[in-house]
C-alpha cells in the first residue's frame, strides 16, 4: 500500500548523534527551522533518553504557546501521543468528549488495544474505567464497545438486508429509539459490512442512515454514532470536516488543528487534502493560511505538505 502520509519518517535514525544536532542546533536556529528538523525525528520514542539530552524538556524551555504543543505532540509516539490525549479528556474536572470520540470512531482495533495498552503502563489506570467513571448511559455502552477493538472482520452477506431493516425498526420505524440494535450493530460489524448495510438503509428508508441518527439521538451519543458512520465511510473525509470546522468558527479551535494535524500526517494527510478540497472547494494549506500564523503556521502548512 502507497504511503499517504505527508511526512516521512526519518529512516536513519542515530539517537545519539541525532540528540546531539538538536542539541547543537538549538543554540543558534530560529524555531521554525528547528521544527524543520524535529518533524524528521518525530516518533522516535527513543531519542528523549538518548546522550543524557532530555529533547521534550529542552524544547519546552525554548518555546511556547500553540508552536510549543505542536513540537511536543510531534516528538511523542503515535500510541503515546494518542494515549496522552485521551488521559487528559478523562482527568481534572469535566470530560473532553470530542476527544474520546475523535479517537475511538477512527482508530483501528489493534491500534485501539496498543493505545489501551500504553495507557495502563503510563498512567497506571484502565482506559476502560476512567471511561466508565466519566462517562453514562448508550453512549458508555458503545465507547466501551468500541474500545473492546474487536469488530467482525467480514461482510456477512445474509445480514446486510436484515441489519438494515433491524436498524430501521429501532429508530424511524417506531416510536422512540431502541439504542441499543443501533450500538451493536455500529458498534460490532465490519466495515465494509455497514457499508452495505448503510447503501441497503437508504433503499429502504430514502434517506441516508445519517438523517435518522440525528433524528433519532441527541448529545454525545449522536455525535459518536455520527462519527462512526462517518469513519466506515471515509476516514480522510471525517478529518478533512473536523479539520474544516476547527477552522472555519468564531475563532480558531487550535487543539483540535494540532492534534489532527500531528496525528495524521504519517498516516492519511495526502488522502485528507484531497477530500477537503472536494468537499469545502478550496485546499487545506489556503486554510491553514488564512487562519493561523508565525511559526505556528509555518509548521501546519509543513506538516501539510504543499497545496491542492
Amino acid at each position: 500500500q502507497a504511503y499517504r502520509g505527508s511526512v516521512k519518517p526519518f529512516v536513519n535514525f542515530n539517537a545519539k548523534h541525532d540528540a546531539e544536532l538538536l542539541h547543537r542546533a538549538m543554540k543558534g536556529i530560529g524555531e521554525f527551522s528547528m521544527f524543520c528538523l524535529c518533524s524528521h525525528f518525530s516518533f522516535s520514542p527513543s531519542m528523549p533518553l538518548s546522550s543524557g539530552f532530555d529533547l521534550v524538556s529542552a524544547l519546552k524551555s525554548e518555546l511556547g504557546g500553540l508552536f510549543e504543543d505542536l513540537i511536543v505532540s510531534l516528538m511523542t509516539p503515535p500510541v503515546l501521543y494518542d494515549a496522552t490525549q485521551l488521559h487528559k479528556a478523562l482527568k481534572g474536572a469535566g470530560t473532553d468528549d470530542q476527544v474520546l470520540i475523535e479517537i475511538l470512531a477512527s482508530r483501528t482495533g489493534e491500534e485501539i488495544k496498543e493505545i489501551t495498552k500504553v495507557y495502563k503502563k503510563e498512567f497506571g489506570g484502565k482506559l476502560e474505567k476512567d471511561i466508565c467513571g466519566d462517562t453514562g448511559g448508550s453512549y458508555r455502552k458503545l465507547l466501551v464497545i468500541l474500545l473492546q477493538g474487536s469488530r467482525e472482520e467480514d461482510v456477512d452477506e445474509d445480514n446486510i438486508e436484515k441489519d438494515a431493516k433491524d436498524l430501521y425498526a429501532a429508530g424511524e420505524g417506531k416510536c422512540g429509539t431502541d439504542e441499543e440494535k443501533f450500538i451493536t450493530i455500529l458498534g460490532n460489524r465490519s466495515e465494509e459490512h455497514l457499508r452495505r448495510v448503510f447503501d441497503a438503509y437508504k433503499k429502504i428508508s430514502g434517506s441516508d442512515i445519517e438523517e435518522s441518527i440525528k433524528g433519532e439521538t441527541t448529545g454525545n451519543l449522536e455525535d459518536l454514532m455520527l462519527a462512526i458512520v462517518k469513519c466506515v465511510k471515509s476516514v480522510p473525509g471525517y478529518f478533512a470536516e473536523s479539520l474544516y470546522k476547527s477552522m472555519r468558527r468564531a475563532g480558531t479551535d487550535d487543539k483540535t488543528l494540532t492534534r489532527i494535524m500531528v496525528s495524521r500526517s504519517e498516516v492519511d494527510m495526502l488522502d485528507i487534502r484531497a477530500n477537503f478540497k472536494k468537499m469545502y472547494g478550496q485546499s487545506l494549506y489556503t486554510t491553514i493560511q488564512e487562519d493561523t500564523d508565525g511559526d505556528y503556521q509555518k509548521a501546519l502548512l509543513y506538516l501539510c505538505g504543499g497545496k491542492d
